[in-house]
Order: C-alpha cells, then sequence, then structure tokens
C-alpha cells in the first residue's frame, strides 16, 4: 500500500499546475491532501475524486482556508472528522479519520501558530489534545497511521537554520518536545527509519523567500505509523523534485 501525503497549498491552484500528471504517475493507493483551500463543491469535477473511486473531505466554515481530504479506492470501514469534542477542530476542516481494518489514517493539517499568541495556545492545545486522543486509541490495540503538514519540524537537521529558528513557531522547544513524546508514544518517523542522519531533505519551503531556490527549508511533513506497522514498512522518502506548491509531496509503502 502506497500512501503519499501533500500540503497543496490550495487544490485548485495545484490542479492548474499538474497535479493530475502527479497523481497518474504516483499512482498511490492512498492519496492524503492537506490545506485545499476549498470545498468540494467549488472545485472541478475532475478534482473531486481525482483518480479514485472515494473522496473524502473536511472543508473549513471559513472559505479558502485550511481543508483536508483524503483518496482512496477502497470505502473505509468509518469516516471521522474530529477527534476531540472541540467545534474548532471540525470548523477549520483540519482532520479526516478513515477506518481501513488493519489501520486508522489520521489525515491531519495541523494548525500553524505563528499569527500570534493566540493562535500559538491553540496549536499546542491541539497538539495536547491530539497526544491524548492517540493514546487512549493506542491502548485499545488500534496501529495508527498518522500524515500530514504536523507544522512541526523535530529536529535541528530537519531545519536549515536550527539556531536562528529555534524562537520561530515550528520549532519551538515545547512543539519538539512534543513530538519527542509523540515518537516515545510508539511512532515510528518513517522518513528518518531509513534515513536517520541524512541532512537538507525538505518538505517546505517559504515562498516570499524564495527559499526553494538555495534549499532554505523545513521538514514538517510526515507520514508516522504505530510500532505495530513497523513490520511491513518497506520504503519511505521525501518527493522533493516535486513542484506545485510551497510543500512536496512525502510517501511510504506498507507491504500489508
Amino acid at each position: 500500500m502506497k500512501i503519499i501525503s501533500w500540503n497543496v497549498n490550495g487544490i485548485r491552484a495545484c490542479y492548474k499546475k499538474g497535479l493530475m500528471d502527479f497523481v497518474n504517475t504516483e499512482k498511490p493507493d492512498v492519496f492524503c491532501v492537506q490545506e485545499t483551500k476549498a470545498h468540494i463543491d467549488q472545485v472541478e469535477s475532475e478534482v473531486r475524486k481525482l483518480r479514485w473511486e472515494n473522496s473524502y473531505w473536511s472543508s473549513a466554515v471559513r472559505k479558502g482556508y485550511s481543508g483536508v481530504a483524503t483518496f482512496v479506492n477502497q470505502a473505509p470501514n468509518n469516516i471521522q472528522f474530529n477527534f476531540a469534542d472541540i467545534p474548532e477542530y471540525e470548523s477549520e476542516g483540519r482532520i479526516v479519520m478513515t477506518d481501513h481494518g488493519p489501520f486508522d489514517l489520521y489525515n491531519i493539517y495541523f494548525p500553524n501558530g505563528g499569527s500570534g499568541l493566540e493562535r500559538h495556545n491553540f496549536k499546542q492545545q491541539f497538539l495536547k489534545d491530539l497526544g491524548l486522543h492517540l493514546k487512549e486509541k493506542m491502548k485499545s490495540g488500534r496501529e495508527i497511521v498518522v500524515v500530514g503538514d504536523y507544522n512541526v519540524a523535530h529536529e535541528a537537521i530537519d531545519v536549515f537554520d536550527p539556531i536562528r529558528l529555534s524562537k520561530e513557531s515550528g520549532f519551538l522547544p515545547e512543539e519538539r518536545a512534543w513530538f519527542d513524546s509523540f515518537l516515545e508514544m510508539g511512532f515510528i518517523d518513517t522518513f528518518r527509519y531509513f534515513k536517520p542522519s541524512e541532512a537538507k531533505r525538505y518538505s517546505w519551503w517559504d515562498y516570499r523567500q524564495l527559499a526553494r531556490i538555495s534549499n532554505r527549508g523545513w521538514r514538517i511533513d510526515y507520514i508516522c505509523i504505530s510500532k505495530g506497522l513497523e513490520k511491513y514498512l518497506s520504503s519511505a522518502d521525501i518527493l522533493d523534485q516535486v513542484e506545485g506548491s510551497d510543500h512536496c509531496p512525502v510517501v511510504a509503502t506498507l507491504d500489508l
């Protein structure tokens, strides 16, 4: 099972930049996108399901903001759009959770906390709530895959300038500590599993600073799996040559 996750920074814009060519070339079994910036009724008919039989969209109440969508052929056993009893998580279109039998798939667009204290606190609460939820879910015996734009870079190797960026949202000590606790809970960062020390591999570059040209990036997009799925993990990578967004896709393959 090939899983690809991509923050497309506007699915309509990405579609015009060759999204269909990408999915027809890569042919993932599951395709998860973040920051769709659209409701399903706002997009071209071809975009609503792309090349798959089924798609599940969670869109923000606010038009042109946030949004995630999961594209699959085999319909999941269950679909949910929230993991906590907090209306904002669903109204901001941040989560699609799907049950695929051997595992639950969480497609998440994590909040960005960089616009001020209110959003910083919102992001920290989101991280806390997600951690508590996943801990309980894993206690129940479920295997889990968490994909998406985490808006957190974990280690110094994951950003182009760790000293200067240590005071920036997305690389703050408390956010990196959350990532530590997330992995300690029993998750595997699939890219680092295969490439534990590979540097200068990023998944996001700031458009405004033309950062992609000089590869001044951050690795903030992940596919993480619970340890019970480790025996099925056969590959993972960052598709950093793919353009069409300020993020690039990430991929992992599970031989289920």
